[in-house]
């Protein structure tokens, strides 16, 4: 502090004695704008100025914010994005925006008043919003019927959009698969390369802290991205049986990571996809940070069962005790957390891929969840994946290890459907091949892999360029529609004695997505026809199994029509259904699955 601060901060008669910060325009925070190579170009109202004019002429500005550095672009200027995309090798994944005002914001897109509330609101995150403006969103969100939009949070966000006026895309100052950047020195040598200017500030970020990015479902709040405004904020377990402090550290993609203090859990903000040196060293960082924040150290860790995820490795490194903490029991446990919810009941947990303990690709599972353990008891029936992991970014891959299971050898001469015409014909012979000695073909009950061999079947993704993609545009397509129409699908119980789980059987549904692609269908039709199709079947095994309560978790119940669709239907059985709201459906809520798994242990 200046002298004059530093007086009235010692002055008991000061009205700022009591205050915790106190700053001026002599030693307050003030603001520089550097080129890239970290030369000074302007400092205070010129750095202000100078930033806004380069926005207005189409560069890229890296801005310091309050918890890492944003990439700034004139969301207007269609060359300025696709030359971000271009370097942030982003072809289709669609941006965030920042206005100025929400006079601003609903020009371009509906804005309910749950939705209102949120951008509002003291968090003040992405919220996913319906446009109301197509123009807006051509480059911004390619084929995409919403936008991610926020409004300013901090001061320096107000000063610049006060005097831009005009809506930025505002996205994360970070290279594919790295955290975030967050101080500017650093930012040099890593976002050099990808801004025209810099606008910094001389304070310092403590951690690195993303915009948080929430969505809404039945009319409430349901996090997507737990990060700036959310996170550490902790949630309290119904079941507590260990005092010592239990660690989860999570998944290898949207990892966070959670630990206990008592009956509180205390989760951290969204650190990304373990992917890279850069990404490992900042968990280890967030592990550091965060139990030294709360003065607290691990007496044991629950991780992923996964053997070859990072953070599992890094659990089994500490020489700690561990607990294997089986994915899709995570998944469930951690929205029964946020619930307030104790066994018995039924988890339905769907997502792309998760480690079963038959050591399977599991991702269509149901579990019937009791006091410390759960058993599997129905599941989707499997399908192979031919090229493993590349089926992945390929859902035109998901599409053939379905028609495969279907029509075997067949399915490589209905060249009239677009999975198999996106193969050429000696792609389509190793292929053949490769299915029918099971080479690189591991099977899976994916829910999310079957949304992707959909979608292609379809006529949909064929080739995804970010994760998600091919179920996100299905999901799209059902925008505004009303029907109960719905694909079959059959349910396989059990012989007499036998303790084998019940299988979702997809053929029928498969076989009439085929029928409806041959006779031109419009998309849309098949992806209502799926989506309520999944639904049914969700009621089904409830019925069958005879739990009253049925949670829903795992990525694929980020999308807002299979969510809302099955609340209602199991509503309307008589069911009760609980989801996700304060902790995100997706991987990102797995560290606080595998706290509470550790402890309800017995032990």
């Amino acid at each position: 502090m200046c002298p004059s601060c530093g007086a009235e901060y010692e002055n008991p008669d000061d009205r700022r004695f009591h205050a915790q910060p106190n700053a001026c325009a002599v030693c307050g925070p003030w603001i520089e704008l550097w080129k890239d190579d970290g030369s000074k170009v302007a400092e205070r109202e010129d750095a202000l100025a100078g930033a806004v004019r380069a926005l207005r002429e189409g560069s890229i500005v890296g801005l310091k914010g309050i918890g890492g550095f944003q990439l700034l672009v004139d969301a207007r200027n269609d060359r300025s994005i696709l030359r971000l995309r271009d370097l942030k090798h982003r072809e289709e994944k669609p941006f965030a925006l920042m206005y100025p005002a929400l006079h601003a914001l609903r020009a371009d897109c509906h804005v309910s008043k749950p939705e209102e509330k949120l951008l509002l609101s003291p968090a003040a995150p992405i919220v996913l919003l319906s446009v109301k403006n197509p123009a807006v969103s051509k480059e911004v969100a390619p084929e995409n019927p919403y936008l991610g939009a926020m409004l300013p949070y901090s001061p320096l966000h107000h000063l610049l959009m006060a005097d831009l006026g005009i809506p930025l895309i505002a996205t994360s100052g970070n290279a594919k698969d790295e955290p975030i950047c967050t101080d500017e020195k650093e930012a040099i040598g890593r976002l050099g390369g990808f801004v025209d200017l810099f606008l910094v500030h001389n304070r310092p970020i403590v951690r690195p802290v993303d915009d948080s990015v929430v969505r809404v479902m039945m009319g409430r709040e349901a996090v997507i991205r737990r990060a700036r405004g959310y996170a550490p904020l902790p949630l309290t377990l119904p079941v507590c049986d260990r005092e010592e402090c239990v660690l989860g550290v999570g998944a290898h993609l949207k990892n966070t990571v959670a630990f206990s203090v008592g009956r509180q859990v205390f989760l951290s903000q969204h650190l990304g996809d373990l992917e890279t040196p850069e990404a490992r060293r900042g968990f280890e960082e967030a592990l550091s940070a965060l139990q030294n924040l709360y003065e607290t150290r691990s007496a044991v860790i629950g991780c992923d069962a996964h053997p070859d995820y990072e953070s599992t490795r890094y659990a089994r490194a500490t020489g700690l005790p561990i607990v294997e903490v089986q994915h899709h029991y995570a998944h469930v446990l951690s929205c029964m957390a946020e619930n307030d919810l104790g066994g018995p009941l039924l988890g339905v947990s769907w997502d792309g891929t998760g480690y079963g303990t038959d050591g399977t690709v599991w991702g269509g599972e149901f579990l019937e969840i009791n006091e410390s353990s759960f058993s599997r008891v129905a599941h989707l029936r499997t399908f192979p994946l031919p090229g493993s992991e590349q089926a992945i970014r390929e859902p035109r891959r998901s599409a053939i290890g379905l028609l495969y299971s279907v029509f075997g050898d067949v399915c490589f001469h209905m060249i009239d459907l677009a999975p198999v015409a996106a193969f050429s014909a000696a792609e389509r012979a190793i292929l053949r091949v490769v299915l029918a000695k099971g080479i690189n073909c591991p099977v899976t009950s994916s829910a999310g892999r079957l949304f992707d061999g959909v979608a292609a079947l379809a006529g949909g993704c064929q080739m995804s360029t970010f994760e998600g993609q091919a179920a996100m545009q299905l999901e799209f397509e059902c925008t505004g529609l009303q029907s109960d129409e719905k694909y079959p699908f059959g349910l396989t119980e059990p012989n007499d004695g036998a303790k084998q789980p019940i299988l979702i059987d997809w053929e029928p549904l498969v076989k009439e997505v085929v029928a409806d692609s041959r006779r031109g269908v419009p998309v849309s039709i098949v992806a209502v026809r799926f989506h309520n199709a999944l639904a049914e079947a969700i009621v089904a095994v409830a019925k069958r199994i005879g739990q009253t309560r049925v949670v829903l978790s795992g990525g694929c119940f980020q999308n807002r029509y299979l969510t809302e669709r099955t609340v209602t239907r199991l509503t309307e059985d008589g069911f009760r259904a609980y989801w996700h709201q304060r902790v995100p459906p997706n991987d990102g809520g797995i560290s606080l699955g595998q706290v509470t798994a550790v402890m309800r242990r017995k032990g």
